[in-house]
């Protein structure tokens, strides 16, 4: 139980480092692109995405212990959370872009 809010800290703390503009080495993708590839991305917009992200994970792994342990609970918790992280996944790729 306290290695879920001890996660929970971490991506708090990860959303922070994206908020104040530190944190651009640690996004997938956006590290290993050339520089013609980073101009096309709107990397404000990005960094908002991925502290929302972040702070989304956070209150997941917060709530995982509250939830109990019935199958149901967490699987639908986690369906939820998936719909979610792909909804994300799909504003990076659209609405953080450069047009």
């Amino acid at each position: 139980m306290m290695g879920c809010f001890i996660f929970a800290a971490l991506f708090i703390v990860l959303a922070v480092v994206f908020l104040i503009g530190k944190g651009d080495m640690l996004i997938a993708g956006y590290n290993t692109a050339s520089e013609e590839e980073r101009k096309e991305v709107n990397i404000h917009r990005l960094r908002l995405l991925m502290a929302i992200i972040s702070v989304l994970t956070a209150g997941f792994c917060g709530i995982l212990p509250f939830i109990g342990k019935e199958k149901d609970n967490v699987l639908g918790a986690t369906f939820g959370f998936m719909i979610v992280t792909l909804a994300f996944v799909i504003l990076a790729n659209t609405w953080a872009k450069k047009k």
